[in-house]
């Protein structure tokens, strides 16, 4: 049976039961939840864990340092700093090896996430999240085979972890391997932790075939298990994520129902942004920018809403008002963790490379055909990064009318007649689908 953050759970809640001012406890029930995509509870422990932490021990204040900065003020600038004099201090403890990679991995620095994790594996070949770690970088770096041969050497050591699935099935997706994903699926059957993940990956790969109908489906399945295993930020961020997907495929009443559905269910920061990006993405600027204000005022530390949430929202209003210019300067910022891969407190919508998404789109307005290009391209080179999400798909076609507009003709029909390959089996009424061949089609009589 895998084994992961969700079966110690009930232990964690008993033993605070017994002593309420049990520090370590309440730190790793926090990380726990905060891996099941539950993070308001999660911070809700972890400052728990931090007003008790005199009571820890010199390690486990550490622990709760670097928590309180991950997951509460969501600082990952000072979560950093406390992880390496915590493995400064204590250099053979291999959580504060582990997680190290982990913050280093959010904000790109994959190299420090591989080093990091390494040493965890020579000082404890049995740790099962290194191997995770290790080969979810393999997949950023599009390296598969290596990815492969991670999991691999875990599972020769008999080491298990739903994360282990969900990498596979990464992979098999971006393999196109249609066999291995449905192995995945069917070995993920009662597996409560990573159930509604499988349904809302599943929902995520169909929509990127452009089969939106059975997509929703999938989608509400995805929300409807997470809502019976009582996780209701998980199920905001399905919504969240199907969501934003309508609202990029051109369906924007769908995008604003949904996006409304996952504000019911929670304000959690990863579901409230893909809600704001919903909202922003179908037009209705008020309520996305009044989601950006609550994310800046409620986080106001957190790295990644202020490199990365707020300056994409803000992008977007500022290209629909006619401003892509602003745009770009509203983008500056986030050049500085934009690769880095978002997904690790997610089990619904990923956020990561939508600044440069957005920076593409703001060269397009401008007309500056090449440099949108290129921006297009970064995306489409790290697949591993952006995995199912639908701008992994957009980049294709958004390249296309780049090079078009820089005068490649022959080069934007190939972007243009790969995407309608993806989609040969869409619906036909997805009104994406409609501008592309528009687009296509006007590009071939100029030719």
């Amino acid at each position: 049976m895998l084994q992961g953050h969700a079966v110690g759970i009930p232990f964690l809640k008993r033993a605070i039961d017994i002593d309420p001012h049990f520090a370590s406890a309440l730190a790793v029930l926090g990380r726990d939840y905060s891996a099941l995509g539950e993070m308001e509870l999660a911070r809700e422990y972890t400052r728990r864990a931090f007003q008790e932490r005199d009571r820890a021990s010199d390690q486990e204040r550490f622990f709760i340092k670097y928590s309180q900065d991950r997951i509460v003020t969501g600082n990952l600038e000072k979560a950093l700093q406390t992880a390496e004099l915590w493995t400064r201090a204590y250099p053979r403890d291999v959580l504060g090896l582990s997680l190290y990679g982990a913050a280093a991995k959010v904000l790109g620095n994959f190299d420090k996430t591989v080093e990091e994790n390494r040493k965890t594996i020579e000082v404890d070949a049995d740790q099962p999240y290194a191997y995770a770690h290790l080969a979810m970088v393999a997949v950023f770096r599009n390296n598969y085979a290596e990815a492969q041969r991670w999991l691999e050497r875990a599972s020769e050591r008999k080491l298990t972890l739903p994360d282990f699935l969900m990498i596979r099935h990464l992979i098999a997706f971006l393999q196109g391997n249609q066999t291995e994903m449905e192995r995945v699926d069917l070995a993920s059957e009662g597996m409560s932790e990573i159930q509604d993940w499988i349904w809302g990956e599943r929902a995520d790969v169909l929509a990127f075939s452009g089969r939106l109908k059975q997509a929703r489906l999938m989608s509400q399945h995805a929300v409807q298990v997470a809502l019976g295993a009582n996780r209701p930020e998980a199920a905001a961020q399905h919504e969240a994520a199907a969501a934003v997907r309508e609202a990029l495929f051109g369906n924007p009443i769908e995008a604003r129902k949904r996006a409304a559905a996952a504000q019911s269910f929670s304000r959690g920061k990863d579901a409230q942004y893909g809600a704001a990006l919903a909202f922003a993405f179908a037009g209705d600027s008020v309520r996305a920018e009044a989601l950006t204000k609550d994310l800046e005022q409620r986080y106001p530390e957190d790295t990644i809403v202020r490199f990365s949430f707020v300056p994409t929202l803000r992008a977007i209003a500022a290209i629909q008002r006619g401003a892509p210019e602003q745009a770009l300067e509203l983008l500056g910022p986030a050049t500085r963790y934009e690769l880095g891969w978002l997904g690790c407190c997610s089990v619904g919508f990923v956020g990561s490379l939508y600044p440069i998404y957005l920076r593409g789109e703001a060269y397009l307005a401008l007309h500056r055909g090449t440099e949108a290009a290129a921006q297009f391209q970064r995306i489409i080179d790290n697949r591993g990064i952006v995995g199912s999400n639908p701008i992994a798909l957009l980049a294709q076609w958004k390249r296309g009318k780049a090079l078009a507009m820089a005068g490649k003709s022959v080069d934007a029909d190939g972007e243009y007649q790969h995407f309608l390959s993806l989609w040969q089996e869409a619906d036909a009424d997805v009104p994406m689908l409609r501008g592309v061949k528009d687009e296509s089609g006007r590009l071939v009589m100029r030719k």
